[in-house]
């Protein structure tokens, strides 16, 4: 089992940058398939980047080529570095595990452990 804790969030100008960061405890982070989503009010959760265990990369089109997702096995930790930001990517961010390691999942129900999230609001 592991636990992640989400930080970095903030408030941040339409064009600005943010890295994200997410601790893993309990288990080495290189067991799972590690991902961000995001939750915008009213909205259901959406997926928007996936590193797997040979740290190949995945993106949601809405995030390609703006956002970066990076995991560090050394430090337990993953991050994703957000830049080129947009009002639309103001949203609550959730760090997101995956132990099972058959595939890199994009809905939220794959995923069996979570952070407590954290804001990016984006001003206009």
């Amino acid at each position: 089992q592991v636990q992640v804790v989400e930080s970095g969030g903030g408030l941040v100008q339409a064009g600005g940058s943010v890295r994200l960061s997410c601790v893993a405890s309990g288990r080495a982070l290189g067991h799972y398939v590690m991902a961000w989503f995001r939750q915008a009010p009213g909205k259901e959760r959406e997926f928007v980047a996936a590193v797997d265990w040979n740290s190949k990369t995945y993106y949601s089109e809405a995030v390609k080529g703006r956002f970066a997702i990076s995991r560090d096995n050394a430090k337990n930790t993953m991050y994703l570095q957000m830049n080129s930001l947009k009002p639309e990517d103001t949203a609550v961010y959730y760090c997101a595990a995956d132990a099972s390691r058959v595939a890199v999942y994009t809905t939220a129900r794959d995923y069996d452990y979570w952070g407590q999230g954290t804001q990016v609001t984006v001003s206009s």
